[in-house]
């Protein structure tokens, strides 16, 4: 089993519109509702997958009920840590024409303690003891300790099992040194992360600092995979258009995928063309979370993976 965990998971409601204008009245051509958060997403198609997975996190109020019923229509399992307050939720607003990207209003979610980490860290390392991978995605909610998520990290590390976090800011930083397989920024994550520009170069930092691998995504440009040993990158076939929002969770499914079959460092740079092709067919469903499986297959064959001993 894949033990999924999202410290801020949210209700993603998108709206489509023809076009979006700022102060204007717009009709929404269509709503659809669905358990967000980025661990969530990943969760949704892993299980798309076939993957025995489960979902863990902070989950508050009558928002958190609504995402665990939103969740039961999915083959996930769940296992939240309940806390005071109310679930977040993120509203997309895509439109028709998908050139412009989508735009996104993203909630805090619920403010948690100490204490309520330490639940959390309990539950999760109880629940691994039937898990061969632990994947922490998506940012952390409001009272978020600088050592919660890290520590989190190291305890599952401890525990030989192997662990896949995409996470931004400060904490990239503190993540990495906890010694986990793979950490994945996209490229603007690293660079302000780090202050190095260059996403070898930062990606090389965050080695230095502790990491066995860094997968950094780079939006149209593709993926690029560092480890000690060397750097390699591969892109998509050709440019995708659609909404964004899930191609980040979709890349760290595929990668779960690889690690939780067995790959780890250098190995990871062959199963590249998956994770690419797997994040563009998530960019062409209209909600995150889902990807288009026939796509998927289109172009997973068509995406080669190259050494790249520098950016481009």
């Amino acid at each position: 089993m894949i033990v999924t965990v999202t410290p801020n998971p949210a209700v993603d409601i998108t709206y489509a519109v023809p076009q979006l204008h700022h102060g204007a009245v717009h009709r929404v051509r269509q709503v659809s509702d669905s358990a967000g958060g980025k661990g969530v997403n990943v969760a949704r198609v892993l299980a798309g997958f076939g993957r025995r997975v489960s979902c863990s996190g902070f989950l508050a109020g009558a928002m958190g009920e609504y995402l665990q019923d939103l969740l039961d229509h999915d083959q996930v399992e769940q296992a939240w840590t309940l806390v005071a307050g109310e679930t977040r939720r993120t509203v997309t607003i895509v439109e028709d024409d998908g050139r412009t990207g989508a735009t996104l209003f993203n909630e805090p979610g619920p403010t948690v303690t100490g204490r309520d980490w330490e639940r959390l860290t309990r539950a999760v390392l109880t629940s691994l003891a039937d898990a061969g991978l632990l994947v922490i995605s998506g940012s952390t909610p409001p009272g978020t300790g600088a050592g919660d998520l890290p520590a989190l990290v190291r305890s599952a590390v401890g525990q030989d099992i192997p662990v896949i976090v995409d996470t931004s800011g400060p904490a990239l930083l503190e993540v990495a040194a906890a010694r986990p397989t793979v950490v994945k920024p996209n490229i603007d994550e690293v660079r302000e992360a780090t202050g190095i520009e260059d996403p070898i170069a930062a990606a090389r930092d965050l080695i230095t600092r502790g990491a066995h691998a860094v997968l950094v995504s780079r939006g149209s440009d593709g993926v690029l995979l560092v480890t000690a040993h060397g750097a390699w990158q591969a892109r998509p076939p050709a440019p995708i258009t659609g909404n964004a929002t899930g191609a980040g969770d979709a890349a760290v499914a595929a990668l779960a995928m690889a690690v939780a079959d067995g790959a780890r460092g250098g190995d990871l740079a062959a199963h590249l063309p998956d994770v690419v092709a797997l994040s563009a067919a998530a960019v062409l469903m209209p909600t995150a979370g889902a990807v288009d499986h026939d796509a998927y297959d289109r172009m997973r064959t068509s995406i080669h993976t190259e050494t790249a001993d520098a950016a481009d």
